[in-house]
């Protein structure tokens, strides 16, 4: 055999023999939830749970400002989601749309864990929603980083038409005998606390940032005469969330609220934001944590107030409602606080990437 033929043959073998790794399918070309030779690797999970309109150059939802501002310009198919993934190759940040609603958000969240195009061993989640909001607590546009999110929906319910007197509420725990049972509560599938150390360092962080006002929240908030704290202009706090599927609103549901949260982590927890998907969500992430597909110790809830929980003194609860339903007066103020408070921890996560992948920050 010459010299030629021979150099070919052992050409031919050596990469026949050699790592292929241009036949390796990137995540983006592998099937959804099928297995995948190349997964993405992704730092930080942005979740959010609604889109107005179109995913860009409209009135934005909560996930509209992320992919714009971040150039989550990467499409993923998620068949099995209710929207499709959007991600960054560079900065490693992939942001998803889970729908409305703890089945939803449960579902989708248990999805992206379980699909193999992505490796999310070392990923923070950051979710990051409007709420309403305690104006006990805050204004509108006001950002909460919450240590505990309850769950508002696994209860009895009585018609407040029909409660025996003396109840505060209709509602009482499913394992207990009325409102004023005051047994210790049970936590499994009700209460999820978040890694403490992470929020209080997310919390250091941000506490000190300037948010974003304008003229209809200063003049909604001025209407909450005797509530100081809804008449601040936005700023950031610590505050827990109450996640129920029901859009509840009203001076005695927002006092129900804070009894709930207050029983329910045995006085630990301080009611602010009420939403409808973290207790879904948290569930799934402690679930995937028990097999390794996600870090339970990673997760960051941030809700910023749209609207108050209740109306001001001297309006009725349902007229206010329906007013706030045709829009709500903190929307605009609340998309640019998630975004710029979220933002603040994403850069700080991100750009010490060698620190934080091996171990959360305290």
């Amino acid at each position: 055999m010459s010299l030629i033929p021979r150099l070919l043959l052992l050409a031919a073998a050596a990469l026949l023999l050699a790592p292929v790794a241009y036949a390796q399918a990137p995540a983006t070309d592998c099937a959804p939830g099928a297995a995948c030779s190349k997964p993405l690797p992704v730092r930080v999970v942005i979740v959010t749970m609604f889109e107005i309109g179109a995913d860009t150059g409209d009135a934005p939802g909560e996930f509209q400002l992320w992919k714009e501002r971040r150039k989550l310009d990467t499409r993923i198919a998620f068949p099995q989601g209710y929207h499709d993934l959007y991600y960054n190759p560079d900065s490693r940040i992939l942001a998803m749309v889970t729908g409305v609603g703890t089945a939803r958000s449960g579902t989708g969240v248990m999805a992206l864990g379980l699909d193999p195009r992505f490796d999310l061993s070392h990923a923070y989640w950051l979710v990051a929603g409007i709420a309403g909001i305690d104006p006990q607590d805050a204004s509108i546009g006001s950002a909460a980083w919450a240590r505990y999110s309850v769950d508002g929906d696994l209860a009895h319910e009585i018609d407040a038409r029909e409660i025996p007197k003396g109840w505060k509420s209709g509602f009482f725990p499913l394992d207990k005998q009325g409102p004023d049972d005051k047994s210790p509560p049970i936590t499994e599938g009700r209460v999820f606390a978040l890694n403490s150390k992470l929020t209080d360092w997310a919390y250091a962080l941000t506490k000190d940032m300037k948010l974003p006002d304008d003229p209809g929240i200063v003049k909604e908030r001025a209407r909450y005469t005797g509530y100081p704290n809804a008449q601040k202009p936005p700023f950031v706090l610590m505050g827990d969330q109450l996640s129920a599927m029901t859009f509840w609103h009203g001076k005695l549901l927002t006092d129900w609220a804070n009894d709930w949260v207050r029983y329910s982590t045995s006085g630990k927890g301080e009611f602010v934001t009420s939403a409808m998907e973290e207790t879904g969500t948290l569930q799934a992430i402690t679930y995937l944590d028990r097999i390794n597909k996600a870090d339970k110790d990673r997760v960051l809830v941030l809700r910023s107030g749209s609207n108050f929980s209740m109306p001001p003194p001297g309006v009725a609860a349902a007229d206010y409602l329906l007013r706030e339903n045709e829009g709500y007066a903190g929307m605009k103020a609340s998309l640019e606080s998630l975004y710029v408070v979220g933002s603040k921890v994403v850069d700080e996560l991100i750009g010490h990437w060698d620190r934080y992948e091996k171990a959360p920050p305290e």
